[in-house]
């Protein structure tokens, strides 16, 4: 008898143990979410959402499986946020640039403000997101968001030192960036970034303005063979990683805490990348044989004041939508001052 009910505790602990073990969040079936991506495979943005799916994996035992698509193969960039609004991608990612005029608040972020470093353009862009909660974008779920290091010429064939030298002269520009060179003499041709390098091989285009770090992330650097260093109207283009609302509303909330925890840290992964891969673009950009041209002061000065009326064109075109203008430029500004 004894033996027996010492049999039965056995029993009733290890039933314990398995029950103890079947309510974590790895018990029931896996939750599966897909995610898409513009960025290629190799890009080091695209290995960040890579794993940022597996950090999601593992911190939750597998109770949530991610299923990741970078290179645009589930939904293409212009696609990717309507996508994940209706579910075409569970999460997504790309520029707010790539669907100008839906994202207004957001685009005062990639104004030509002379940005020095991919850690200050993000903690801008999730500044301005926290400051202004924009209704642009509350049919989503914003996971986070992050931004690229100077946006700064670069050209084929010809190097650009004075904005004489912008006439007659294509340059891929989405967004502001397409208002910059206009405003620099230049006529600006809209293109995703996928397309920039054939576009820059045949020559339909002779330049672009990027980060840095795009001459060996998306290996700009065999098609370009000048890069001036136009600091001083250097923008940024800022990057949304949003989440459709009803599958997240779905999601329990211990697997909620978990996955909000590991945005948190991902915003700064994905700030030091920018800075880090842009290191990597010039030095690869250099072993090239290629040349880096510094503006004269003087110069970079006129390129300041020739850009002017884009910030003033922005102000504008959103006090006539009901926004106040002046206000998030403003806001834009001095937290960019504060993060440099």
């Amino acid at each position: 008898m004894k033996n027996r009910m010492k049999h039965l505790g056995q029993i009733l602990i290890l039933l314990g143990v398995i029950f103890f073990l079947c309510s974590g969040p790895a018990a029931a079936k896996s939750i599966k979410l897909t995610y898409s991506n513009f960025f290629p495979p190799t890009h080091i943005q695209s290995k960040l959402s890579q794993s940022w799916c597996d950090e999601v994996k593992k911190r939750t035992n597998g109770a949530v499986i991610v299923e990741y698509y970078p290179a645009g193969t589930l939904t293409k960039s212009k696609q990717i946020y309507d996508g994940v609004v209706s579910g075409l991608s569970d999460i997504g990612t790309a520029l707010f640039a790539y669907t100008r005029g839906r994202f207004p608040v957001m685009e005062a972020v990639d104004l030509p403000l002379g940005y020095q470093s991919g850690v200050a353009a993000t903690k801008v862009v999730n500044a301005v997101y926290n400051e202004f909660k924009p209704k642009e974008l509350m049919d989503t779920k914003v996971m986070y968001l992050h931004a690229h290091g100077p946006g700064v010429l670069h050209t084929k064939g010809k190097a650009v030192t004075t904005m004489a030298d912008f006439k007659g002269m294509k340059f891929r520009g989405h967004g502001t960036s397409a208002l910059v060179i206009k405003a620099l003499g230049g006529t600006p041709v809209s293109m995703p970034m996928p397309d920039l390098y054939p576009s820059l091989q045949k020559g339909i285009i002779q330049g672009a303005l990027y980060p840095i770090e795009v001459n060996k992330g998306w290996k700009m650097a065999e098609v370009t063979d000048h890069l001036t260093m136009s600091t001083s109207i250097a923008y940024t283009s800022s990057f949304y990683v949003v989440m459709n609302k009803d599958r997240w509303g779905a999601l329990p909330a211990d697997i909620k805490k978990i996955i909000s925890q590991i945005n948190l840290e991902w915003v700064d992964k994905h700030a030091a990348a920018w800075d880090s891969s842009d290191k990597v673009g010039l030095d690869y950009f250099k072993s090239k044989g290629h040349k880096v041209v510094e503006l004269a002061p003087a110069e970079a000065a006129n390129w300041e004041k020739a850009v002017e009326p884009v910030i003033g064109q922005y102000i504008a075109k959103m006090d006539k939508a009901g926004f106040d203008g002046k206000k998030i430029v403003d806001f834009v500004k001095t937290t960019l001052k504060k993060s440099q």
